[in-house]
């Protein structure tokens, strides 16, 4: 089997393992527990604990623990940073659908002090923010989006500040760039 960016094994192992879940399950159930079961997921210590039967909410709990203890006792900053990673893009990706192709592309996170106990973070998409981004992409073909966040305690005190910037183009456009792209890297 041919591999490329984007139809990766793993990719393809979720993606079918999803396709079969969806005769039992909800969307929303199908994201939750899959993220949670997942190994990758499960190694960034962060727990997926309520998601929207439309997808465009998800809240991520990241508990303290001896698994992502610092030095200095508190969360670990790469712990928060893997366990908030994946949320946005694997959302939108199922939010639209297959005639679309979502990466993340970058992400920034600011620690404003440390955290000391469990954590949590939620990921919103409105039905505006989906609409602008649909149309966007068909007026543009390929678009950037900025989402920002932040890591808070149960009391709300922000812990942490993540930035996400997600790439999101229609799929034809995509598929007939990265052919150009690779005639001209032959």
């Amino acid at each position: 089997m041919k591999t490329h960016i984007g139809n990766s094994r793993f990719f393809s192992m979720y993606k079918t393992i999803a396709n079969i879940a969806k005769k039992l399950f909800t969307n929303a159930q199908i994201y939750k527990y899959g993220f949670n079961w997942s190994p990758m997921y499960k190694r960034t210590t962060g727990k997926i604990i309520k998601v929207s039967t439309n997808l465009h909410y998800v809240k991520i709990k990241i508990p303290l623990s001896w698994k992502n203890r610092n030095y200095v006792g508190s969360l670990f900053g790469g712990s928060m940073l893997s366990a908030t990673d994946p949320i946005y893009m694997i959302q939108l990706i199922n939010i639209l659908g297959n005639n679309y192709v979502v990466w993340d592309k970058s992400a920034t996170i600011n620690y404003r002090r440390p955290g000391r106990e469990t954590l949590f973070c939620e990921f919103i998409f409105s039905s505006e923010d989906i609409l602008k981004i649909k149309k966007d992409v068909t007026n543009k073909s390929e678009i950037d989006i900025i989402k920002t966040t932040n890591i808070v305690t149960k009391a709300g005190v922000v812990i942490a500040e993540l930035s996400k910037t997600i790439y999101i183009a229609d799929k034809n456009f995509y598929n007939v760039k990265r052919k150009r792209k690779a005639k001209t890297n032959k």
